[in-house]
């Protein structure tokens, strides 16, 4: 997989935009775009817009990664 940050313009803590990632796999292809906030993650598939993705709680995640 490629990551990269889209816009580095941020402070240190998120503000009310989050960070977003441009995820691409390992041949190049544009798979979509991980939007980290304060609240929620949300992963917008190919060229699905933000706010239009599937987005989770940072409980949801944490729950989802210590689930056995």
């Amino acid at each position: 997989m490629k990551v990269s940050i889209k816009d580095l313009d941020v402070n240190m803590d998120l503000g009310n935009t989050g960070v977003t990632l441009d995820v691409y796999d390992t041949d190049g292809t544009f798979l979509g775009d991980l939007r980290i906030g304060k609240a929620k993650i949300e992963w917008c598939k190919g060229k699905t817009r933000q706010g239009n993705g599937v987005t989770v709680s940072w409980k949801e995640l944490i729950g989802w990664f210590e689930s056995d």
